[in-house]
């Protein structure tokens, strides 16, 4: 395997599958399965999530953005929830953090805690993003992957990779399948936000990014075929 302790990161859009929001779970069960594959040849994965198909604090203009910013971190953790219980339908042992301490549903968000889960074999999903508002869960996971120390950050899209324009709404789009993160900043080309890929690029955390409804991609990406585009 070409990675053996990754961090993964799903949008909250990507657990909607075909719906407009809430939660499909039979696609949330189709990538557990996905990732036990990857689990069972002994890659280490932790989870960030977002919220966006329940809530996109950002793009409220009538609340306090803070307050806007803490109900998404509870939409984050629904996801994280509905996550951890697909994976234990699946048959493997998960634990779900959140970096706000939320004790009847998920442990407090420790970093120890978590690469020791990780070594044990464990899917580790991380809720409520930084615990901190006006920070993106992009930007989390950035974090979340550093203090892990995860050989990659993997984000997990609805398209093939990076492109440099919307492929969905320019069909001359350009497939780039490698760019660095300089050039992800300058070109604002809009993969993660620039406080996300800024850390990685200080922690030298490559970031892949690939389209995650392609069964078996994932595998084949941790296995070292090319899929999907990298920043480095």
């Amino acid at each position: 395997m070409k990675y053996r302790r990754v961090l993964l990161k799903f949008s909250g859009e990507a657990l909607a599958g075909n719906q407009e929001s809430g939660i499909s779970f039979q696609e949330v069960l189709g990538f557990a399965r996905e990732i036990k594959e990857c689990l069972d040849l002994g890659v280490q994965i932790a989870i960030v999530v977002g919220g966006g198909n329940f809530w996109r604090g950002k793009a409220n203009p009538y609340m306090d953005r803070a307050t806007s910013d803490y109900i998404g971190m509870l939409a984050t953790t629904m996801n994280a929830l509905a996550l951890g219980d697909a994976f234990k339908q699946v048959g493997c042992d998960v634990r779900v953090q959140t970096g706000i301490e939320m004790r009847q549903v998920a442990e407090f968000y420790i970093k120890d805690r978590a690469i020791r889960h990780l070594e044990k074999g464990r899917v580790t999903i991380f809720g409520c993003g930084t615990g901190s508002p006006f920070f993106s869960t992009d930007t989390a996971a950035a974090l979340r992957a550093a203090e892990i120390k995860a050989e990659a950050l993997i984000k997990a899209t609805n398209v093939n990779g990076i492109y440099d324009k919307d492929p969905k709404m320019e069909k001359d789009a350009k497939f780039l399948p490698s760019v660095s993160y300089l050039d992800v900043i300058n070109q604002k080309l809009k993969v993660m936000d620039t406080t996300a890929i800024s850390l990685c690029m200080e922690e030298e955390i490559p970031i892949i990014v690939f389209n995650i409804h392609e069964r078996g991609n994932l595998k084949k990406l941790l296995q070292g075929d090319d899929i999907g585009s990298i920043i480095k």
